[in-house]
């Protein structure tokens, strides 16, 4: 078995049945230690690089690449969706999503509690993978992802999109500032927030705001993976929780998506 094989991504049934090479990797499978234990996928965090790079390596081998096939962004929490033709090579383009209409491309995206999307066309032929924490999803960022696969060909109300592990609402309690700042850019935006645990503080349903979102944007079929990153420790790197417990870093998982 090769070491590729070992990993255990989270998989859906509305891209299963696409077949259309996909996985939102867990924590597991690759080879850092410590606070990255072990399928550690951040260049940007304090892990050992070589360690980085041979988890990247694994994710791209499984779906049937080569690292030089990786197409994921320098994240910075915004709308701006990119088009792949070919595999970056290492480059990193500041952005939150990456599309192709090309075979051979793996459009990923980095996360640890946001929420990763992966969209599929399968008629036209064209994918997609996006970044949506609360501030790209408020931003526009599933828009941004659909406009540009749309450009390339693709129709909407063909594409199905899948989120996947996120930190659920139950693990995330935000201000109740949050709630007048979604619900003054996003009107009826408020039912995706509940009471917290005081006066002043709310839970924010991520997944589901992230679902709506592309049921704006007109997708015609999504779904949430179900998987909570901040109550699942062996399964997934949590922002959140590490900074509950005063850790000075975390693990960052990757969410992918070809065409192959």
């Amino acid at each position: 078995m090769t070491d590729a094989a070992l990993l255990a991504p989270v998989t859906h049934p509305l891209l299963d049945k696409a077949s259309i090479r996909h996985g939102f990797f867990t924590r597991q499978g690759g080879v850092s230690t410590g606070l990255y234990d072990s399928l550690n996928t951040g260049v940007g965090s304090s892990d050992d690089p070589a360690a980085v790079q041979e988890n990247r390596r694994r994710i791209a081998v499984h779906l049937g690449g080569t690292p030089e096939d990786l197409a994921a962004c320098y994240q910075i929490h915004s709308a701006v969706a990119r088009v792949a033709e070919v595999g970056w090579r290492g480059d990193r383009p500041e952005g939150d999503a990456v599309v192709t209409a090309k075979s051979g491309p793996i459009c990923a995206v980095l996360t640890a509690d946001c929420a990763p999307v992966l969209l599929a066309d399968t008629e036209a032929g064209i994918v997609g993978a996006a970044h949506a924490g609360w501030k790209g999803a408020l931003g526009g960022i599933v828009h941004s992802t659909v406009s540009a696969m749309q450009a390339l060909g693709a129709e909407p109300s063909r594409i199905v999109a899948v989120v996947g592990p996120c930190i659920a609402q139950h693990s995330y309690e935000v201000g109740a500032d949050y709630q007048d700042q979604f619900e003054h850019h996003q009107p009826g935006s408020g039912r995706f927030f509940v009471a917290g645990a005081s006066a002043d503080k709310r839970l924010f349903d991520l997944p589901g705001f992230v679902l709506w979102r592309l049921e704006q944007a007109g997708v015609g079929e999504a779904a949430w993976t179900g998987d909570d990153t901040r109550a699942d420790e062996a399964r997934f790197f949590s922002n959140r929780r590490a900074f509950l417990r005063g850790e000075p870093d975390f693990g960052r998982m990757m969410s992918a998506i070809s065409l192959g």
